[in-house]
């Protein structure tokens, strides 16, 4: 057993927990990372990174079925699910590596074990209950992640009901698969097993799919995905899943009052994620914990003195750059950095990577208009941009919400083909204050998606000039 004093430790070494570790030893704090598992979290191992090296082989697999549209022949095209896999696992295995290498080349000391707060500045190290270290610290920060949520009667067993763990490694192709919910994780995965050849059904207790995006936007997905041949049930429930012959059963309740039984292959349960806050000794502190999240200040400091949480274990949106953010800001304040700033939610980019592709920054229109604001709206649609044509993908459009008085960009929602690499010029957009004005004047290169933007910009002031 080992007895160690540093400036800052962090429990949990995601996506927030490592970047605030660098930042800390960048900032001349003396630092330790405490991690039970992978380096990387669930983000570079089981989520964020691995599902889109699969979701790059599902659009392949799309791509190669429409090879005629392109002037191509080619026949007996067919995949290796297990290479698919494999190589997503291999990815994922690289970045854990990395995060390794750059934890020793900015020398922060990693401790494998699970943290326990024991009081006042100290944390308890453990591995197979056998003690590793005793850590004391006047900071620490805890980063410990989620997990996907439990809904009683849709337990997860890890062969015929998944989460998002088993569905990223099958071993064999289900020839039907039922995913119950729709926010980004479930959608992603119908996406993945629909473009492979899986029949898809997704149920979705909420009246739109993807509830955090703009209802427009969530519709023409809807759309989008309908025609790709998913079915889709909102405002339902599955009331239960039950083994039949080597298969499932589900019991759905239909929005209309009616009930519905489907026998598929396999489900996923995409129901959310809940914080990971049991067993790390919040009980022996003031830290307030509320369905599952540790509330913090702006600053990420608990009601706790010393303790801070960041990432999905303080709330949402619960995004791996959410949680790099607040990795930063929260080190920057500890060590008294002129440059720290709070972090604001509106400012914090969503993205599913589903084919079409979603991505979003800022208000959607019917929280613009909750809001107060007099809203403009702009919108573009992907058949009228000439590189969408030509890259042979127009399933798509732009939307943009303004302030009628100040010009201020309120939101941006997207949906087509690159969009998640898109987004990004909004996000500076709003986090510049841009106005109106400034975006209207700007040039976008062309051909190419993004004039999309523009274009919608111009719509919102009527100004549009390829509508």
């Amino acid at each position: 057993m080992e007895r160690h004093s540093f400036d800052v430790v962090i429990v949990g070494g995601g996506p927030g927990g490592y970047v605030a570790a660098i930042r800390a030893r960048q900032l001349g704090l003396h630092t330790a990372l405490v991690e039970r598992e992978h380096l990387g979290g669930i983000c570079l191992n089981w989520g964020c990174i691995p599902t889109k090296a699969l979701l790059r082989a599902s659009e392949i697999q799309h791509l190669m079925g429409n090879l005629s549209e392109f002037g191509f022949e080619a026949d007996a095209v067919r995949f290796d699910l297990a290479k698919v896999v494999a190589r997503s696992r291999k990815i994922a295995k690289r970045l854990t590596a990395g995060v390794k290498h750059l934890m020793k080349k900015n020398q922060v000391t990693v401790f494998d074990g699970h943290g326990r707060l024991e009081g006042p500045g100290k944390l308890r190290v453990t591995r197979d209950d056998e003690l590793v270290a005793t850590l004391e610290a006047p900071h620490i920060i805890l980063a410990t992640g989620a997990r996907a949520r439990v809904i009683p009667g849709l337990e997860p067993d890890g062969d015929r009901i998944w989460t998002y763990r088993e569905a990223m490694v099958p071993e064999l192709l289900p020839e039907s698969l039922l995913v119950v919910g729709s926010g980004a994780i479930g959608i992603e995965f119908a996406s993945f097993y629909r473009d492979l050849g899986s029949e898809v059904t997704v149920v979705e207790l909420l009246p739109q799919i993807l509830p955090a995006e703009d209802a427009e936007i969530a519709s023409f997905a809807r759309k989008a995905f309908e025609r790709q041949g998913i079915q889709i049930h909102t405002e339902s429930t599955v009331r239960e899943l039950e083994r039949e012959g080597d298969g499932l059963r589900a019991h759905v309740q239909l929005a209309d009052g009616g009930t519905k039984s489907l026998d598929v292959s396999r489900a996923i349960v995409a129901v959310g994620v809940t914080g990971n806050v049991e067993d790390i000794g919040l009980e022996t502190t003031k830290v307030r914990v509320d369905r599952g999240v540790i509330q913090i200040d702006p600053w990420c400091l608990t009601d706790e003195p010393g303790v801070y949480a960041i990432g999905d274990v303080a709330g949402g949106p619960q995004l791996a750059h959410k949680a790099n953010h607040e990795g930063v800001l929260c080190v920057e304040h500890i060590a008294g950095h002129a440059g720290a700033h709070p972090l604001d939610p509106d400012a914090v980019p969503g993205c599913t990577y589903c084919r079409p592709q979603i991505a979003s920054v800022g208000l959607t229109e019917e929280a613009a208009r909750a809001a107060g604001h007099e809203v403009r709206v702009g919108r573009f649609p992907f058949q009228g941009n000439g590189k969408a044509l030509a890259y042979g993908d127009t399933q798509g459009m732009v939307k943009t919400l303004f302030d009628a008085q100040s010009g201020a960009l309120l939101g941006a929602h997207m949906i087509g083909a690159e969009v998640t690499e898109m987004i990004q010029g909004f996000v500076i957009a709003r986090n510049l204050e841009t106005t109106e004005a400034e975006l209207m004047r700007s040039i976008f290169p062309h051909p190419t998606i993004s004039e999309s933007m523009h274009e919608s910009v111009l719509d919102a002031f009527d100004a549009a000039l390829h509508i």
